[in-house]
Formats: C-alpha cells, sequence, structure tokens
C-alpha cells in the first residue's frame, strides 16, 4: 500500500475548546498520543509494515491544532486553523520535504471520503488513556467498514477538521479501518493538558519544496 495513503488517515486528529456542556469537557489546549499499528497480513517488508509502530501526536491551543506523524519512514505533520478552516501539510522523508497549502474547499474536497460517515453506537465499552470509551461501528461513503472507540467525556472542536469523528456523541480515542490488505489502527495512550507552544504551529519559511493541492491529489 501506498505509503502516503496510510499516512492521511492521520487527518483525522483531534481539536478541542475549553468549557463544560451537559458534563462534556471541551479542551482549549493539550497534546494527545496515540499509537499506531499496522497489519498487513504478509510476511514481506512493505512501506505500510514500516509504519507499523508510529506515533501520532495531536497538539491542541486554542484554534490551532497540529497531527504529527512519526515512524522509520519520517514524519508528516498537517497544521490546522479551526478559525479559517484552512490547513497546511508538512512532509519530511529523508532529505525530501515538501509543503501543500489547502484553502478551505480544498481541504473539505481532501477529506470528502470521510464527509458523511455514519455510525452504529454498540453497548460495548473499554477504558483508553482512563477514560471509559463506548465502541461505534461505522460506514465510510465509499463502503469502507471502521470500528471506533469514543469518549462522551471530551467533545472535538471542529468537526472541519476531526472527519473521522463526525457523527460521534464524543472524542474518538481509538479508531480502525480496513484499507486494502491493511488494517490501520490508532489508540490514545495519553492526554496531558500541560500548555503547548506557539512556536509548535508555526511554518517553516525555507528548505521545503512547494507543492499545490492538485499535485498532492495525484500522489494520493
Amino acid at each position: 500500500m501506498n505509503q502516503i495513503k496510510i499516512f492521511s488517515i492521520v487527518i483525522f486528529a483531534c481539536f478541542f475548546v475549553a468549557t463544560k456542556l451537559n458534563g462534556q469537557r471541551r479542551l482549549t489546549e493539550g497534546t494527545i498520543t496515540y499509537d499506531v499499528y499496522i497489519n498487513t497480513g504478509s510476511n514481506n517488508t512493505k512501506s505500510a509494515d514500516l509504519l507499523d509502530g508510529a506515533t501520532n501526536i495531536i497538539y491542541i491551543k486554542g484554534n490551532f491544532s497540529r497531527s504529527e506523524m512519526t515512524s522509520s519512514l519520517g514524519t508528516e505533520s498537517t497544521i490546522f486553523d479551526a478559525k479559517t478552516n484552512t490547513a497546511t501539510i508538512l512532509k519530511e522523508y529523508g532529505d525530501q520535504r515538501y509543503i501543500i497549502s489547502l484553502n478551505a474547499k480544498e481541504w473539505k474536497e481532501h477529506n470528502s471520503k470521510y464527509e458523511n460517515i455514519t455510525y452504529t453506537l454498540e453497548n460495548e465499552y473499554k477504558t483508553i488513556a482512563n477514560h471509559n470509551c463506548q465502541k461505534a461501528t461505522g460506514k465510510l461513503s465509499d463502503g469502507t467498514l471502521v470500528t471506533a472507540y469514543f469518549t462522551k467525556d471530551i467533545l472535538p472542536i471542529s468537526n472541519n477538521a476531526q472527519y473521522f469523528n463526525k457523527n460521534l456523541p464524543g472524542l474518538m480515542l481509538l479508531f480502525e479501518v480496513q484499507l486494502g490488505k491493511a488494517k490501520v489502527t490508532y489508540t490514545a495512550n495519553s492526554i496531558n493538558l500541560a500548555p503547548v507552544p506557539l512556536s509548535k504551529f508555526d511554518l517553516p519559511k525555507a528548505g521545503y519544496r512547494i507543492l499545490n493541492y492538485k499535485e498532492l491529489s495525484s500522489n494520493k
């Protein structure tokens, strides 16, 4: 499986604001760390297998969020502004570095596969990152089946950012999807409420090749 397709799952990142609503908390600032597991069902080493054991870290500060996935292949980050619904994707594979800016329309199109995701809530629960989570089974617009566990304790700030979380009444802490022969699973292992430096959301001014959305789409 193309490593870029696997990395694109990163866009399910979590975004929050800080208050309480009907017993549910929204966070203005913090860090969530997810462990990423990928099973291709093959003994042959492939690019997807090299992503197994990766870490996806989500940084939140007000309207800004950064989803950063690091594996043996490199790092891919998505910086999102919930106020403007715009995003910047940074790809770093060894000496190859790319930056792609997406306006609100392009960002929505980039995530169109997940736009109409629907979930059925199940009577099954487990504890993840110290939160009680309920199971939900979902289906993407193309028929792809997904499994999720979410906590009702926390709500995401923007469904325009967290497309995988659409139509769930809480924050997703486990997500599993079958992509071709590969099964990708994200599991949260910690939620840290310490302040996040604003510099985490700064964009590089040099050292990256600039790509446009059309070039990004051709590699999906």
